[in-house]
């Protein structure tokens, strides 16, 4: 059934959003009874939480392409679905704005602050007399331990070699899907994922030279806490990101998208590019300077 442009979309019950919800919740009670110390009853409730939220998401996801190819969205479909991934990408953008600003704190004002930048008594003189504010650190009194700053210009140079041709041949595929020409599409795709999943075997090769080389650890003070933070969940955004390009991928090779309506196709570039941006900042900041 075919809508027309002006008229109204509204939705019919489904069952995807209360199921989603119950998924969620059993994920964090779970994960919070698991870090209560009940190693049995909290792993099996969060994975219960989890394959209902795979569930979720597979019955929402192919309900909606059902949809969509059966040609029930309109414009005003669309430029919702629009607004939606946008809001979704700001959300994002704030997730990894918060970890950022705890970088940029914990560098601008704590480590100076410990190291008596503002003369400050009681948190210098008195009880770290013999700190040095410099970065990175393992905190006073060598809270961190002994640990190597991970270098810049190897493993993370590379990988961002790997994201900036990925960010590549994804516009390369889009603009082959704007033109019509599935098979460049299809190659685009192929390429883009496996680019990320070579800077993933990448960040993995890296984080076990993390722990066996240069001893950083998540327990390495606050050096170790916000590099595997932002690296790690940087990584999880690109793990996200293969899925959805190949899910993309699947869709093409079945005839999905045509050259003037493919918003799942710009849905996911755009969260690429997102991936992308993010991960030159982390090399600035947390590998380069």
């Amino acid at each position: 059934m075919n809508v027309s442009a002006d008229s109204y979309y509204l939705p019919h019950e489904s069952r995807w959003s209360i199921l989603g919800s119950i998924g969620l919740f059993s994920f964090m009670l779970g994960a919070g009874i698991w870090l209560d110390g009940y190693n049995l009853v909290g792993p099996l409730v969060m994975g219960a939480g989890v394959l209902c939220i795979i569930s979720t998401k597979f019955g929402w996801f192919g309900t909606v392409i059902r949809e969509s190819l059966a040609g029930r969205y309109n414009l005003q479909v669309d430029r919702t679905f629009r607004w939606g991934m946008i809001f979704f990408i700001f959300s994002e953008v704030m997730f990894f704005g918060a970890f950022f600003g705890t970088l940029f704190y914990e560098r601008l004002f704590v480590v100076p602050w410990l190291g008596g930048a503002t003369n400050m008594f009681f948190t210098h003189a008195l009880l770290y007399p013999h700190y040095r504010a410099l970065w990175p650190t393992n905190g006073p009194a060598h809270a961190g331990g002994e640990f190597s700053r991970m270098p810049t210009w190897g493993i993370p140079a590379l990988n961002t070699l790997i994201l900036l041709s990925s960010a590549v041949t994804v516009t390369w595929a889009h603009w082959a899907l704007k033109a019509g020409h599935r098979r460049k599409v299809v190659a685009g795709l192929v390429a883009t994922i496996a680019l990320g999943t070579t800077f993933l075997a990448m960040q993995a090769h890296e984080y076990y030279l993390a722990y066996t080389h240069f001893n950083l650890t998540l327990h390495s003070g606050i050096y170790g806490a916000t590099f595997f933070i932002l690296t790690g969940f940087h990584g999880l955004h690109v793990t996200i990101g293969v899925i959805m390009l190949t899910v993309i991928l699947i869709r093409v090779l079945r005839g999905h998208f045509t050259p003037e309506r493919h918003f799942a196709f710009e849905a996911v570039s755009w969260y690429w590019h997102f991936v992308d941006i993010v991960w030159l900042g982390l090399f600035i900041f947390v590998y380069w300077l």
